[in-house]
């Protein structure tokens, strides 16, 4: 799976992962350190179900070349309120939901 998570800030996290409940999860519990723990990017935006690890990694590297406003317009054609799409995974304590980043 390729998954892209939004932080509070606005910021966009791209990732890779085999399992991506579990992989959301950590993120949520701080567990994971690096680059969506220092952003607090916790919100799944966006996934996508390819063949293989593999596939997924290099899916998740093509990605990451793009810009933001191409990573935007790939969340909002699946998911173009910016839904949580693991809602029914726990979240941090203080995580909100506010500051699109689409600016609504």
């Amino acid at each position: 799976m390729v998954y892209i998570l939004w932080g509070r800030t606005g910021t966009l996290y791209t990732g890779a992962a085999s399992n991506l409940h579990r992989r959301i999860r950590e993120h949520r519990k701080l567990s994971a350190s690096g680059f969506a723990a220092r952003y607090d990017c916790h919100k799944l935006v966006y996934q996508e179900r390819l063949d293989s690890m593999s596939a997924a990694l290099l899916r998740e590297k093509i990605i990451k070349g793009w810009t933001r406003a191409k990573k935007i317009a790939l969340i909002k054609s699946i998911n173009p309120e910016w839904n949580d799409l693991a809602q029914h995974l726990p979240v941090t304590e203080n995580w909100s939901q506010t500051n699109r980043p689409d600016g609504r």
